[in-house]
């Protein structure tokens, strides 16, 4: 049991926490008092057009200045500001609600946190905290900034709200706080606003930027959930997920053209096993619900059960921190441009064909004009369909939070379907205290409360309100060997299946089971870790340079972040830059992150303009073949090592080139392998037990030893999965992982994983920089 002068300490950070949330009464009450009188702007007066008007965008200004005026005219509505975007823009939330609870909302935080902790309660009664509760909903929309309706979805719903002319609207005000963030990336706002505003009229009109729009993570920031790398997640987290615990979060969604129009909850199988049964049956629930207003509104193409899993946290925080998640995920178009769909270009949806009727795609759409007006109608009618269930269930909604709650508390744990152990003991020796010291603040991060065991070692015990997280990124993780029909494929999961912290960090943790575990006094707030590189971070010795190719690359933003997190310079790499030869004069190390050996070498093709085309090329090959031979080091991450093998010639081959994934299948998984302690290039490796990160990656032999050495390599026999999904394993007995190949003066090391896996496998860094500083 958790101590409680601990209990104590806690119920006084909640508080502590609450208090940069206080909205000051007598403003609000001023609010109140002219709202009525006031002209509440609407979307148009401020962006000149109405949302979801075809080839219009807005900017973060004009999102900015549309929330700002609500927020002074309207008394339902108060903005905040969160902080700054990565390229210093600002991050917004805006509270909605009704003026006498919005005047009030540290009152409502409390009960809130009373009904998610049972040690906060006190005297207080479940049944007397229902009865003065909220439904506390958190949407959250334009995360990944192509998926361009939820920069105007949120202008419709905010606008309906502000006014409350009909009685849905003013059901929902009075039994809900919203928190509203409009994008949760404002820089790609303005990313992919910017591209297509100078595409409109061009061949490229409506193509996606040749940049990621996210400055480090494009696409894979919704992939932060449990890293917290970004300051928009922290954003997100810190002030709204850490002092609310949302029971719902509405997070907005776009999807491919081809198929469904929309597709809402329930998820399809597997479900992350720690998260709790009751959160799985609401979103079902609220989804089923959902769907069947949406399809009662006359909107068609409505798919459940479909294409999206319940497995990773890296997605689905919100399901390990008690709130139920409705994604949505809503056909695009050309970005804003519309564009024509036949019904006989529809197919298949993963669960559904989008042709024919069933169980979970009740309704045909027939086809026709898609474009940014019919996403934001979706979206909006989904949007809207969850806020009035919530609503209109207030009371039952909260009843089952506070169940959650003890349930979390409960020594039976009823909140997962696998064997829950005491507690995870972190012991206090590690080799790497730069990566314990991220593990702890990590979990701290996410609410997990870490203790001082009795031998000074860090003690995470289960029995805790978020207990049941803890477990899942501290366990290892077993994915079930799924197939699309007996004995057919593999069915592919919709991201990875593995996200065991200890392995990706390299850090030591035991799971016990002892009856009789001691524990001493909760852990202050660990400081986030700084990173630093001997030898490179800082004023480097090495010139170093990352390329970027035009065929945006996330893992290229990644690396990025991993190298600007360590304070190690380096030089961004163009196209141009590799044409134009010379490179041993400028560089020391360049590095190829994860991009297929396509990709790489032809880049971008029309209809982008010529400036962007031709990728690497043949000029740029040869510039490399000079680089290395002139005593260079070229890094070729994951795929990028099969375009280093071709164009350098190396004495190294794919062994699972052409292999079908029903012979063997690796989608995002931690495997083991063994290191070659005595090679310089490990020389600075220190986790506990090796790991990589291995994602549909190469694996290799070497045909000439004379000329390219092991570095790291698979087990000889049995099965290197350490953590997720990996199937034919024997295939990668015995062959290499990581390559060290030299050619004239200089070396080609190829990585048959992901070293700086979305800047969480702090083991493998140093295999990045070993080879950087030989």
């Amino acid at each position: 049991m958790i101590p409680s002068s601990s209990r104590r300490t806690l119920a006084a950070l909640a508080l502590t926490v609450a208090l940069p949330l206080v909205t000051a009464a007598p403003v609000h009450a001023q609010k109140a008092a002219k709202g009525a009188a006031s002209n509440i702007p609407s979307p148009a007066s401020i962006l000149g057009w109405e949302p979801g008007t075809d080839r219009k965008l807005p900017s973060w200004k004009q999102v900015t200045d549309y929330f700002t005026a609500l927020d002074k005219a309207s008394p339902r509505v108060t903005l905040r500001t969160l902080g700054q975007t990565t390229l210093g823009r600002p991050f917004l939330a805006a509270f909605i609600s009704d003026s006498a609870t919005l005047a009030n909302l540290p009152k409502f935080q409390k009960i809130q946190r009373q009904l998610m902790d049972p040690r906060q309660r006190g005297q207080a009664t479940v049944a007397s905290l229902v009865a003065q509760g909220k439904n506390v909903i958190l949407i959250t929309s334009s995360i990944h900034s192509t998926e361009v309706g939820g920069f105007l979805t949120p202008f419709v719903l905010a606008d309906r709200l502000a006014r409350a002319e009909t009685p849905e609207a003013r059901e929902i005000l009075a039994n809900t706080i919203i928190m509203l963030v409009p994008s949760q990336n404002p820089d790609g706002v303005d990313i992919v606003g910017d591209w297509y505003r100078s595409s409109i009229g061009t061949p490229f009109e409506g193509s996606t930027p040749p940049v990621i729009y996210h400055h480090y993570t494009g696409h894979d920031n919704n992939r932060d959930w449990y890293a917290f790398t970004q300051k928009e997640t922290r954003y997100t987290v810190d002030s709204l997920y850490t002092p609310w615990d949302p029971q719902i979060v509405n997070d907005i969604h776009q999807q491919g053209s081809n198929a469904g129009r929309i597709f809402i909850p329930p998820y399809m199988d597997p479900v992350e096993p720690n998260i709790d049964p009751i959160l799985t049956a609401s979103t079902n629930a609220l989804g089923m619900a959902m769907s069947w207003r949406v399809i009662a509104d006359g909107l068609t193409g409505v798919a459940t059960n479909a294409a999206y899993d319940e497995w990773s946290p890296a997605r689905q925080y919100s399901l390990v921190h008690r709130g139920a998640r409705l994604l949505t995920e809503t056909a695009s178009a050309r970005l804003a441009s519309p564009m024509n769909i036949p019904f006989s270009a529809l197919g298949t949806g993963r669960g559904y064909d989008a042709r024919e009727a069933t169980w979970n795609f009740p309704s045909v759409w027939p086809g026709g004009t898609w474009g940014i007006g019919d996403i934001v109608k979706y979206q909006t009618s989904a949007s809207w369909a969850l806020l009035i269930e919530a609503a209109r269930n207030r009371a039952g909604w909260l009843e089952s939070y506070a169940a959650l709650g003890d349930r979390a508390l409960s020594t039976e744990h009823p909140w997962t379907t696998t064997v829950v152990p005491t507690a995870y003991v972190i012991p206090k020796a590690q080799r790497d205290s730069t990566a314990l010291q991220r593990l702890l603040w990590t979990l701290q991060h996410g609410q997990v409360d870490v203790f001082t065991g009795t031998d000074g070692n860090y003690v995470v015990p289960m029995n805790q309100p978020f207990g049941s997280y803890a477990k899942t990124l501290l366990e290892r993780q077993k994915y079930p060997n799924l197939s699309e029909y007996p004995g057919g494929p593999p069915k592919r999961p919709y991201d990875v299946t593995a996200h065991t912290l200890p392995l990706l960090f390299g850090v030591d943790v035991q799971a016990v089971t002892s009856t009789n575990l001691s524990m001493g006094a909760l852990v202050k707030p660990v400081a986030e870790p700084t990173y630093r590189v001997a030898g490179l971070s800082g004023t480097s010795r090495k010139r170093i340079g990352i390329y970027a190719s035009y065929n945006a690359s996330m893992d290229e933003g990644w690396t990025r972040w991993v190298f600007d997190a360590n304070k190690i310079p380096f030089t961004t790499m163009h196209d141009k830059d590799m044409r134009a030869g010379g490179l041993r004069a400028k560089f020391d190390a360049i590095i190829l992150p994860d991009q297929s050996a396509a990709q790489l070498r032809r880049g971008l093709s029309a209809p982008y303009p010529d400036s962007l085309r031709g990728g690497i090329g043949e000029a740029g090959i040869a510039a490399l073949k000079e680089f290395v031979t002139a005593g260079g080091t070229l890094l070729a991450f994951n795929d990028a090592s099969e375009f280093a093998i071709e164009a350098l010639g190396l004495p190294v081959k794919n062994v699972l080139a052409g292999v079908k994934n029903t012979d063997f299948y690796a989608p995002g998984s931690l495997l083991g392998v063994e290191v070659d302690k005595a090679h310089p290039l490990a020389a600075m490796f220190t986790a506990p037990v090796p790991a990589v990160w291995f994602e549909d990656s190469p694996t290799f032999e070497i045909t000439d030893p004379s000329k390219a050495t092991a570095v790291a390599r698979y087990q000889a026999a049995g099965d290197p999965m350490l953590s997720g999904w990996l199937l034919g394993g024997a295939k990668l007995n015995g062959k290499v992982a990581m390559v060290d190949a030299t050619m004239g003066q200089g070396h080609a090391v190829l990585y048959g994983f992901r070293p700086q896996y979305r800047a969480q496998t702090n083991a493998t860094w140093p295999l990045i920089w070993a080879a950087i500083l030989r």
